[in-house]
């Protein structure tokens, strides 16, 4: 994870080059869950694009100086402990990086609206081996996990599995709920 600077003097880390490589495939005005956003390097990201922010953690001490931003919804929830709070078909992209809470996908299939997005990237257990953490396994991916976790039925759009450039282990999925209007085909990342 890339770090720089914010206007504090603190570090913050940089967008996940995956959700930078599918921003774009989301449509105008896109209404986008960004679940876990920690520091809210993602709902930034969103929010300068113009879509509808749904921010979502635990913890949303890091977000609270985007409060009041156009477009923008901060919700504090333990989602792994509350009953799942999104209806059907709510967001037309959802983003997770760096969580991992298997029991949620059914749940994201269910709020993703028909041509929707899901965006992945987490942590794997070559992580764990590397770099010690996380260290509980049900915070880490087994090999070739999400795409056994995506639901029946979605197009699986993109996946990678393997180090970062950052030397950490992820894992990387994106698929698509089909739907009337679709994208037939979203760019590949080398041209």
């Amino acid at each position: 994870m890339a770090v720089c600077k914010n206007s504090n003097g603190n570090c913050m880390q940089l967008p996940s080059a995956w959700v930078m490589r599918f921003i774009d495939a989301l449509p105008h005005r896109a209404r986008v869950l960004d679940l876990a956003c920690g520091e809210g390097r993602h709902t930034s990201l969103f929010l300068m694009k113009g879509f509808e922010v749904t921010a979502v953690d635990i913890d949303v001490s890091h977000v609270e100086p985007l409060v009041g931003a156009p477009g923008l919804t901060v919700e504090c929830r333990d989602l792994e402990n509350e009953p799942w709070p999104y209806g059907e078909a709510a967001f037309d992209a959802i983003v997770v990086t760096n969580y991992l809470h298997r029991a949620h996908f059914p749940d994201y299939w269910k709020s993703l609206a028909p041509g929707g997005l899901f965006i992945m990237e987490t942590f794997t257990e070559v992580n764990k081996r590397i770099w010690g953490r996380p260290k509980r396994p049900e915070h880490y991916l087994l090999p070739g996990e999400l795409l056994r976790l995506a639901p029946e039925g979605a197009r699986i759009c993109a996946y990678e599995e393997g180090l970062n450039t950052q030397d950490y282990g992820v894992e990387r999925i994106v698929w698509m709920k089909p739907g009337d209007a679709e994208m037939l085909a979203l760019p590949l990342g080398a041209r």
